[in-house]
């Protein structure tokens, strides 16, 4: 028997879209439609075409409002998409609203009871039986609810001609090692597809085909992708306190923790995992480990950095490693802790009080939350410092495709640890003295056997030897000398990724989830004739390549999710002789940011 897509794919011939659209599922927070969701975004990933699932959700009580985006395009593109094509509206709080907010000529399927066709005319409608069908699907009340997703699933999945094999692959895969819950899933499923079939005129362009685009990719997180850069950079502490968007991380990585360093036969842990009791506490326990030579970290997001302010500072002035990762949110205060922003640039750049710089790393894409997890740990304690980490919500939380995570080969680096021998040849230790131009001074560990190996870890005042002073001539040398460290990093710090587009007078740079949209939108810019070329900034400091890029373009646009242009503000401060050339494009209203904003942006300050 044909399906509904095929009967209807030779009339619709000729305005068939392939693989581009995304499609907008509108319910409650707690209905169980996460993994209905997941379900479909991965049936279409498994038949080889490229998605992104982002979650829209609230930030209080279960029965709130919730939308899942998922989009679908055969290029490859996977930042949010402002349009949506097809809407599956499930929320009858939300169902009026979420149907004016199409584009005309786009598609709502709903529950028939909402009627939402007398409130667009210029929406194509697919009105659907949903509590009927779910009766069919199951006696029990409760589950009726929750099988009203797996319904939508079978309805669309009918209407696109998304393989039942991949269906029938990804439900087993949700609800692996329950066979009863995969049964009644697919059922549901079945029963959605079928009324489609039978009941449905397929009269929307949008289908799917299978694809080779996907063979080898993941779907992950960002924050499950940081989780594994640490096991595998070999954290032995982690401290946190749970905060949305970085609860996760945290939790993922004791999962993993508890999977690969637990020994089987003895049943010992090789590591430790502590909730602190604020955030406060969660950093100075991390600055206490990383102090004892173990490799530390917390989570967190803003609020959280803003309690971690006066350790930080202590751990940049005693020079401490640990690694911190943020998973940037929208503030100032607790602001609006399920919606993504880059706002935390400045703050964790300078945290603390006084001169303080820090080292920022600034993962782009997926692979680079793994990678990056292991550098921060590398570089912590090569330069004895807090390092950071800076994710958002969107890269932290959301649903990518990836390519697959390399396994580490270079070896561990502890950095400048002076052992009893090395104490003993050396003929002396000095904590706080740059012995090798590099502005990084030798540290010994707790410990270590030898009566020079000891010294004074102080906040306060302090000279070479770590003894206490309040001489100007002191503090003088000690700021240059972190300064001197600070520029050394510029060496080793990630470089950022250039791309040069010959005769380009316009760049482009941007920073962390981001890259998605300027990705997409160059391709945009260039169709409209206007070529550019792109740097990604990858950490703070900065390195050489931005005043070489800066140098060679007319006009140079910061893309930034947040209000003050904080990229481009210290850019100009790095380059100030640049600084005219320096302009800002800016978003920031919780969402992530799209292309077509870039690209109006971009050609409305080039008019």
């Amino acid at each position: 028997m044909k399906t509904l897509a095929a009967d209807s794919k030779e009339k619709l011939e000729q305005g068939r879209v392939v693989n581009d659209f995304s499609i907008q599922v509108a319910t409650v927070n707690g209905s169980g439609s996460q993994s209905s969701n997941s379900v479909l975004m991965r049936s279409i990933f498994q038949m080889g075409i490229p998605v992104s699932g982002k979650n829209l959700f609230p930030s209080n009580i279960a029965g709130l409002p919730t939308w899942f985006t998922i989009r679908v395009n055969k290029n490859g593109y996977v930042a949010r998409k402002s349009d949506i094509e097809i809407l599956v509206a499930m929320n009858p709080q939300t169902a009026i609203d979420d149907v004016k907010s199409l584009s005309p000529g786009a598609v709502c399927i709903s529950p028939v009871e909402l009627k939402l066709d007398a409130i667009r005319k210029d929406v194509l409608h697919y009105q659907v039986p949903f509590t009927e069908l779910a009766a069919k699907a199951s006696e029990n009340l409760k589950l009726r609810k929750l099988l009203m997703n797996m319904l939508y699933v079978g309805v669309v999945a009918e209407l696109l001609n998304i393989d039942h094999g991949q269906i029938e692959n990804s439900i087993s895969k949700q609800f692996e090692g329950k066979a009863k819950a995969i049964d009644l899933n697919l059922n549901a499923v079945k029963i959605g597809r079928e009324w489609a079939r039978e009941n449905l005129k397929k009269e929307d362009p949008y289908f799917v085909e299978p694809m080779d685009k996907t063979q080898g990719k993941i779907i992950i997180d960002g924050n499950a992708a940081c989780a594994l850069g640490s096991l595998f950079a070999g954290v032995t502490v982690v401290t946190w306190y749970p905060i949305t968007p970085s609860s996760s991380l945290c939790e993922q990585l004791i999962d993993y923790l508890k999977d690969y360093r637990i020994d089987k036969e003895t049943g010992k842990a090789s590591f430790a995992v502590i909730q602190a009791e604020d955030e406060l506490a969660a950093i100075g326990m991390a600055l206490g480990a990383g102090w004892a030579g173990a490799r530390s970290m917390t989570s967190t997001s803003g609020p959280g950095i803003s309690l971690m302010a006066e350790f930080t500072g202590y751990g940049y002035f005693t020079e401490i490693p640990t690694v911190i990762f943020d998973v940037q949110r929208v503030g100032p205060s607790t602001g609006m802790p399920t919606r993504t922003s880059q706002a935390d640039l400045i703050s964790a750049y300078t945290l603390s009080h006084g001169d303080t710089k820090h080292i920022v790393l600034l993962p782009g894409s997926i692979v680079e939350c793994y990678e990056m997890a292991g550098e921060a740990f590398e570089l912590a304690e090569q330069f004895q410092t807090p390092v950071f980490v800076l994710t958002d919500l969107d890269l932290g939380m959301n649903n990518w495709m990836s390519d697959p995570f390399e396994y580490p080969t270079k070896p561990i680096s502890r950095g400048k640890v002076m052992t009893a021998a090395d104490i003993e040849k050396a003929g002396k230790f000095e904590r706080y003295r740059d012995v090798d131009g590099d502005g990084i001074p030798y540290r010994t560990l707790p410990g270590t056997d030898h009566p020079q190996a000891a010294y004074f870890t102080r906040g306060s005042g302090h000279n070479e030897k770590a003894g206490y002073t309040e001489k100007p001539e002191d503090y003088v040398n000690l700021m240059d000398r972190l300064e001197k460290k600070f520029q050394t990093a510029r060496k080793f710090v990630p470089a950022p990724i250039v791309s040069v587009e010959k005769g380009a007078k316009i760049g482009i740079i941007a920073f962390g989830s981001s890259d998605f949209a300027v990705i997409e939108s160059r391709d945009q810019l260039k169709a409209a004739n206007i070529p550019t070329s792109y740097l990604r900034v990858r950490a703070l400091p900065f390195t050489d390549d931005l005043r070489k890029f800066v140098e060679t373009h007319d006009h140079v646009y910061v893309v930034e999710q947040n209000r003050d242009a904080q990229m481009r503000d210290l850019i100009r401060l790095e380059l100030p002789d640049l600084a005219m050339k320096i302009r800002s494009v800016k978003h920031y209203d919780g969402l992530p940011i799209d292309a077509r904003f870039v690209t109006d942006a971009i050609m409305e300050q080039e008019r």
